[in-house]
């Protein structure tokens, strides 16, 4: 009778300790969807949040290593008089801002901010340029094309957003090197047309075709605040996974607003939302980035924590994001450290690690599959 006594509080003891450490990703993975209908992601969105970020958990654990966290940093390479009339942003040409427009930047000052990402732990360096296309900016466009070797010649993952881009385009970033592609879906179908007017939806899609058709790998998300419904962002989620192949990177995004823009005065998105959203996009995008944007400097590490937990596994850290504040790498590491959290290699993902092939097997110190992942201080 002691023995089994014993034994039995053995196997409880086991499972409490098991239950405490965190599982490794599945030796068999589940098989991915891309036929989600709306009434059943609608349904895993509106299941207890507590439920819904356990569920999340799990499936994040199925597919990811939940220590690991991308780091990313953000430059803007090409600032203000956009044409579009985006109404959450303060580069549009349309409104009066504090931004102010300016040129292209010169190659080596670019290449200077990616050096001081990668010294300071970020494995993403990615560039972004306030333009509706890239049409009649030839020689602009073969300056970045430059910047994408060189950055990309540091061993690190290159990831642009120029606006709209043609097949042709896309070709020739792939060549340079381009490792991810930058276009937000923003919102649902539905919604799209209260935020933009001078570019649908479509155009928006064929983009992401023309990306994705090149072999570049999608970065494709949406925007939390800007007035939409909860309908909103599960149709945004439902878009993006019904693609042929899902999204490599996933950003959620909260608006910052900013004045002069016509959602200057938007309140900002509740907490529950963001992590309603983030983990109700791992459940269905179970093998994607999701990245937690544009707003993270308002959440305390506490709720930073519960997106993490919900399935959230990249950052972005630096100085500043396009035109919004960012969280300092310095900050950024002790926090990871605290929660036992590192970050990831580059080209760490499988899915971006497949897309890049053959010019990771021929070079991998030079295409940066072994670059150092940053350290916790």
């Amino acid at each position: 009778m002691l023995r089994l006594h014993l034994a039995a509080r053995s196997t409880c003891r086991n499972a409490r300790t098991l239950a405490t450490h965190a599982s490794e990703p599945s030796a068999v993975t589940p098989a991915v969807r891309h036929n989600w209908t709306k009434q059943e992601i609608e349904k895993i969105y509106d299941s207890p949040l507590l439920e819904l970020v356990f569920r999340s958990a799990s499936v994040h654990r199925q597919h990811h290593d939940p220590s690991k966290i991308q780091l990313c940093t953000l430059m803007n390479i090409k600032t203000g008089g956009c044409s579009e009339d985006c109404s959450y942003c303060s580069q549009s040409s349309r409104y009066s801002t504090p931004t102010k427009a300016s040129r292209l930047l010169d190659i080596e000052p670019v290449l200077e901010a990616a050096r001081k990402a990668k010294a300071n732990g970020s494995t993403r360096f990615c560039m972004g340029a306030a333009w509706r296309d890239l049409a009649g900016r030839k020689r602009g466009f073969e300056r970045i094309l430059q910047m994408v070797r060189e950055v990309r010649g540091m061993g690190m993952e290159v990831c642009t957003t120029l606006g709209m881009l043609s097949p042709e385009q896309a070709r020739q970033l792939k060549e340079a090197g381009l490792t991810a592609y930058n276009h937000n879906l923003d919102t649902s179908r539905e919604f799209y047309p209260e935020v933009i007017t001078t570019r649908s939806y479509d155009e928006r899609l064929d983009t992401i075709s023309a990306v994705r058709d090149a072999g570049i790998s999608v970065c494709s998300g949406g925007i939390l605040g800007l007035g939409e419904t909860d309908r909103d962002r599960t149709g945004l989620i439902w878009e993006v996974s019904n693609m042929p192949e899902h999204p490599e990177s996933f950003p959620v995004n909260a608006l910052v607003p900013i004045k002069g823009t016509p959602l200057e005065n938007n309140e900002p998105v509740p907490f529950h939302t963001l992590l309603r959203t983030i983990a109700t996009a791992r459940i269905v995008l179970p093998q994607t980035i999701i990245r937690l944007a544009a707003g993270r400097q308002t959440l305390d590490e506490s709720k930073q924590a519960m997106c993490f937990m919900a399935g959230a596994n990249a950052i972005f850290t630096g100085e500043q994001m396009l035109t919004t504040p960012c969280s300092p790498w310095d900050e950024d590491k002790a926090m990871m450290s605290r929660w036992g959290l590192e970050g990831m290699h580059s080209f760490e993902q499988v899915n971006v690690a497949r897309k890049e092939g053959a010019r990771l097997e021929a070079s991998p110190d030079a295409a940066g599959h072994a670059a150092e992942a940053p350290s916790a201080p």
